[in-house]
């Protein structure tokens, strides 16, 4: 990635000098903004001139050069970090003294900062004479928009993420039904070891996932429970994988809900009625639609089939948004739920409607679907099948 993050005209707006992320690789706008990849805190700067600036220590200053879009790269042994730890004999108020030393050689008086901001370094920076400015990021909203190579990176994950998902239904397809209980290979076929075959699957294609979901019955009726324990012949099985690339940083994210052996009627009720309601909503998606509008669709399908959904306020039934935008975080903007936003060309977005009964257990499909300038491209391949 190069070219410049250029924010001058929200800066303009607030009558701000500059902008500025303190963070490292697990702050997605640091990564963003610099394309370096860092576990140890560093320093993002924007003036209204405008200049980027990344601040880090002299062990990273060639890999920086390399790696970071950031030209103007300073080390902050270039403003006597040394001396400043050992006058101050504490590092986080060095580390200030360095940033506040080159937000004054740079003419910044006012500066902007995400709402995420470290406490410490903004009190002290107040203390010091600055104005701070509390700013919504102005990268979030640039993130939403992928370009061609973000597109790709999440192509990269979500290859991984049907793999793997391809795998555990598999699993769960040769494992045999001896008196409602799942068996493989002579044992319980348990949610940890589906979660295993998920992390083999990723790792191998250079992946990682945190929180995978494997929830069978009535587990599945909670959205977010991770799942644990053996599971079971004629319950619902929610599978929902959401993994990042190790080299890109970029998410993929799908959910399939599978069934070994023979499903209630309630249950296959359940699962076409979600379908359908995720069948329209994806034939909605194209560039001006209202997040609200798709979401408001989808709870029309299921209570036409007789569902519940948050729209009346139910606790079962559809009680969550339809999707969410995905990228360098797993939940980013834009939301499909209840808000009026306007899709926009590039937006990368799940949609996953659920339905969720504790007598009955869950039911949840998602797709990701990049806006196209006309529609929509569905970036998840892998059939939606509910018996196996």
């Amino acid at each position: 990635m190069t070219g410049r993050m250029d924010i001058t005209d929200l800066l303009a707006r607030h009558k701000a000098d500059g902008f500025m992320i303190v963070g490292n690789v697990d702050n997605a706008d640091f990564y963003y903004a610099t394309n370096f990849f860092a576990s140890d805190k560093y320093t993002y700067i924007q003036t209204s001139g405008p200049k980027e600036i990344l601040v880090v220590s002299e062990m990273e200053k060639g890999r920086a050069k390399l790696e970071s879009r950031i030209a103007d790269i300073r080390m902050l042994q270039d403003y006597n970090y040394a001396e400043k730890l050992k006058q101050r004999g504490d590092s986080y108020q060095a580390y200030t003294d360095c940033i506040a030393e080159i937000l004054q050689k740079e003419g910044i008086r006012k500066l902007g900062i995400p709402r995420d901001f470290p406490y410490h370094i903004a009190q002290s920076l107040k203390e010091g004479g600055f104005t701070i400015i509390d700013m919504e990021s102005p990268f979030r909203k640039l993130r939403s928009i992928k370009r061609e190579d973000e597109v790709e990176h999440i192509r990269y994950a979500q290859k991984a993420c049907e793999k793997a998902m391809a795998a555990a239904i598999d699993l769960i397809h040769r494992s045999e039904m001896i008196d409602g209980k799942l068996l493989f290979r002579g044992f319980e076929l348990t949610a940890d070891d589906v979660r295993r075959e998920i992390d083999l699957v990723l790792l191998d294609s250079g992946c990682e996932a945190v929180g995978t979901i494997v929830a069978c019955g009535q587990q599945a009726a909670n959205p977010h429970w991770e799942g644990e324990g053996p599971l079971k012949a004629n319950e619902p099985i929610v599978i929902d994988i959401f993994p990042r690339s190790k080299k890109y940083r970029y998410f993929a994210d799908m959910s399939r809900t599978v069934l070994k052996g023979e499903a209630s009627p309630e249950l296959q009720n359940m699962y076409d009625a979600v379908l359908a309601a995720q069948k329209e909503a994806i034939d909605m998606i194209k560039p001006g639609v209202l997040c609200s509008d798709i979401h408001n669709r989808v709870c029309d399908v299921l209570e036409s089939h007789g569902f519940k959904t948050m729209r009346d306020g139910s606790k079962v039934g559809f009680i969550h948004s339809t999707g969410h935008g995905i990228g360098l975080e797993i939940h980013e903007a834009p939301f499909v739920g209840t808000q009026a936003i306007s899709l926009e060309k590039g937006n990368v977005i799940t949609i996953e409607p659920g339905l969720y009964y504790p007598d009955h257990g869950g039911i949840r499909i998602e797709d990701m679907l990049l806006v196209t300038e006309d529609g929509c491209e569905n970036l998840t391949s892998l059939e939606k099948r509910f018996l196996i």
